[in-house]
């Protein structure tokens, strides 16, 4: 009798043994390994973006105009000030963006520049002023691969675009890819024959070409435009104009030797 009680007690307790953990891994619902190892992924919404009030677009306007005038007054921090609160207010606005972006650049804000009109290509990344203005930004901070490419999109969008063929000269001549500074510095002559920058920029490719007869006579054309090109500070200016110290020095010579 003891021995079969024996026996009845190790078999419930082997049960119980069992049946407990299947009970609370029922009630706790604990994942098995290979489940628990995997990351859930949860998928976040599209973000929306706020509908701006016809209000706000007119107080942007409104600042827009007030930081335009400023810049043209020479008070370029202020012109800033109410341009960021244009932007502020109607953030998706590309003649905002583009405005801003190039007066950070005139202040020698080059990464904010770089980042206002990057934010101007999200809204468009076919809006030509804004590639012409970045184009410019990383020609001028020496980022020549990305001018190039910035630059080149714009003419594919428009071929016309004196702007980026001129910057494209300037860029390829730092490059010392002297065929596509011909090409392009050839094209910004035609489109804006009465600018002396892109003559400028077209007698350094051929000073580069060691082609110097040409690159005198096409210096001269420039002259003709603006008497000033005969003065050796006035050259200092082209800096504006997206010219490296080297290449203003370059030009130096090139006058200097006329």
């Amino acid at each position: 009798m003891t021995q079969t009680m024996t026996k009845y007690k190790t078999y419930f307790l082997l049960l119980f043994s069992v049946i407990i953990p299947i009970c609370i891994s029922c009630k706790n619902k604990i994942p098995s390994p290979s489940v628990e190892s995997s990351p859930i992924i949860v998928s976040s919404p599209t973000p929306t973006i706020k509908p701006v009030s016809p209000e706000d677009k007119k107080k942007a306007a409104s600042f827009r105009e007030m930081g335009l005038n400023y810049r043209q007054q020479g008070q370029i921090q202020k012109a800033i000030n109410a341009l960021e609160a244009s932007v502020s207010l109607d953030p998706q606005n590309l003649s905002g963006l583009v405005i801003l972006g190039w007066t950070y650049h005139l202040n020698k804000q080059g990464d904010m520049a770089k980042k206002t009109l990057q934010n101007a290509l999200k809204v468009d990344n076919n809006h030509i002023p804004a590639l012409n203005a970045l184009g410019i930004v990383y020609l001028v901070n020496n980022d020549l691969e990305k001018a190039v490419e910035t630059h080149n999109k714009a003419i594919n969008l428009k071929p016309d675009n004196e702007i980026a063929h001129y910057n494209l000269s300037l860029a390829y001549h730092r490059l010392q890819q002297t065929s596509q500074a011909e090409l392009h510095g050839k094209q910004a002559t035609l489109l804006e024959p009465n600018n002396p920058h892109p003559w400028v920029a077209l007698a350094l490719v051929y000073q580069q070409k060691n082609d110097l007869d040409l690159a005198k006579r096409t210096y001269q054309k420039a002259i003709a435009l603006d008497s000033r090109y005969r003065q050796i500070n006035f050259l200092n200016h082209l800096e504006m104009a997206g010219f490296s110290t080297e290449q203003i020095e370059e030009t130096k010579n090139l006058l200097t030797n006329l």
